[in-house]
Formats: structure tokens, sequence, C-alpha cells
């Protein structure tokens, strides 16, 4: 297939980069990122009451790209401005709801939980992402002169955002929980931390668990790449369903650290029970256990079928 060009939207964190770029790999797009930045005004208003007009957002954006992939709510109005001014020459795809009508767009990629219907609406179980197995493969080496202990749980951590606040009792107990199923039965710890984690909870975990557990205590890919490669049983925080998407590519056990939520979402609830009932996740108790599932690789799937749609519309193979 000749290269296409692509321009990705997005408002800049890990989850929503994680996915356009994954999409825009898949499809072997030479791309560009723009974080988008709204004026003062529309930042507060919902895209479904905001006009289709360049004033509302900052960016610059030009035309020298074949689709476009965007990615959370300040990139729906960019994605759909471009759009209604070139026509057929881009073919725009927005990955989760964009809140407005689907018509805007050539394709919706949206997870199953999201509960989004339509003839362009593709469907996948979790999110889609930028993670591969030969990046994996490339990682390993990372970490590995620190590992000591045949047993490796990689313990993946968010951060709070409005579901969720971290509260320093049920981290606490989640930490107890990793000592006593893991660390005290010869497992050794990496401990991974998100954009979204507080330094506090860096810090604590570098109180909390002995010297002979590695703890990052940055934001660092290769780690988190190299810790997902290693790793014989997977934590991930209850906050982040991309996170638990990406460790899905793995096949290997996750356990979900689960976290009283401070406001319902049902579309948490959904994901969570989608993941169960594939046998990819459990919650973190007071047990370990092994188990196996198909490896996730939903990615591939949608852009294999967005790779038929490009040859049709561009006529190449």
């Amino acid at each position: 297939m000749t290269k296409l060009k692509g321009l990705l939207l997005t408002e800049g964190m890990h989850g929503m980069i994680s996915q356009v770029q994954g999409l825009a790999k898949a499809l072997n797009l030479d791309f560009i990122h723009e974080k988008i930045e709204l004026n003062n005004f529309w930042k507060m208003i919902p895209p479904k009451l905001t006009p289709v007009q360049d004033f509302v957002f900052k960016n610059k954006l030009g035309n020298n790209f074949d689709i476009v992939i965007s990615c959370g709510r300040k990139s729906v109005i960019p994605s759909i401005y471009l759009k209604n001014k070139l026509k057929n020459k881009i073919m725009n795809i927005h990955i989760q709801d964009p809140k407005v009508s689907l018509s805007n767009f050539d394709y919706i990629v949206a997870p199953e939980h999201d509960s989004l219907f339509g003839s362009n609406v593709l469907s996948t179980k979790g999110a889609i992402h930028y993670l591969r197995e030969d990046e994996l493969n490339e990682s390993k080496s990372y970490l590995k002169p620190q590992i000591n202990k045949e047993k490796i749980l990689s313990f993946i951590i968010g951060g709070p955002n409005k579901y969720y606040n971290y509260d320093e009792n049920v981290i606490e107990k989640i930490f107890l929980k990793v000592k006593k199923n893991f660390i005290d039965s010869g497992y050794q710890l990496i401990f991974i931390p998100s954009m979204r984690t507080p330094q506090r909870i860096i810090s604590k975990a570098n109180e909390f668990f002995d010297e002979n557990q590695i703890i990052i205590k940055e934001v660092d890919k290769k780690a988190y790449l190299s810790a997902l490669k290693l790793a014989d049983h997977i934590i991930v925080t209850c906050d982040s369903t991309s996170m638990i998407s990406e460790a899905a590519m793995t096949g290997k056990p996750i356990y979900v650290a689960q976290m009283p939520n401070i406001k319902k979402n049902q579309r948490f609830k959904k994901f969570f029970e989608l993941f169960r009932s594939l046998d990819i996740t459990r919650d973190l108790e007071n047990s370990v256990e092994n188990w196996n599932y198909k490896k996730l690789d939903e990615t591939d799937r949608i852009s294999s079928y967005i790779k038929e749609q490009l040859k049709k519309k561009y006529d190449f193979s």
C-alpha cells in the first residue's frame, strides 16, 4: 500500500495518543500529531453546541494529509471542520463517542462498552492502542539486568480522575495485597507509574516496598514495555481501560486493582464485565491464579478493515 499522510488530533493525554498513534501505525501512515487547543469560551461548550468553524480552535491546520484520526472532545470540531472543508479528499476517523451526529465522520472506532451503534461504527473489545509485539520484544532487555527472581509481577498504576480519587487508605490496601499475594510468595515487583500517577503515590511505593523491588519513579516508556514483556502476572489499576487493554495484548493473567468509585460510570462497569467474560481479567483479591486467554489485538483487526476501504477509495493495493 502506498504510504498515505495522516493528521492525528488529540488533547495530548497518553490514552488518546496511544489510540490515534496505534491506528496510524497499523495503517502505515506518515503522520504528524497535533495537540488541539480550544479558544477560551469554547472550552466549556460541548461539541454538539459548538459551531463548526476554525475560530473555535487555536491550531492552524493545513491540508497536506489524506486521513484525519481524532480522539477526545476537543478534537471533534477540528476533525469535522476539515472534513467539511476538504470533503472526499480526506477520510476522517474518530475514536470514542464524539457526542455529535456520527454522520460527521467516515468511521467511528468505539469500544463495545460505549454502546454506540451505526453503519460507520467499528466496535472494539476495549481500547485500541500503539503497542506492538516487536516493540515489547525489543524492550525486554531494558529492565532485565535488575531482575533477580524467577517470577515477576508488573504493577501498572494510573492516577486520580473524576471516577476514582486514589484515597490513601485504598492505595495502602492495594499495596498490602501486592505484598501478601506476590512479594511474600517469591515474586519480584516492577512498579510502573503513568502520566497521571501523583508523586505522593510513587513516593509511597518507594517507602512501602523493600529495596529488592523495582520502583520506576517517572514515566518511562521503555520500562513500561519491558515490564509487560517480563511479567508473569500483571496488575493494572481500575481507572484506566486503556492500560488494561494494552496489557491484554500480552496474553498474561491480568488482575484489576479495584477502588471505590466516587462517581458512577456504566461504561467502566460494562468494560470490566466484558473483560472478565473473555477471561482476560480478574479482580485483585487474596489469591494468585494462572490462566490463559487469546491475546487481544483489536488495533490490527480494525486497521485491516480500514485498509480494505482505503484500497477502494484510493484504488491501490
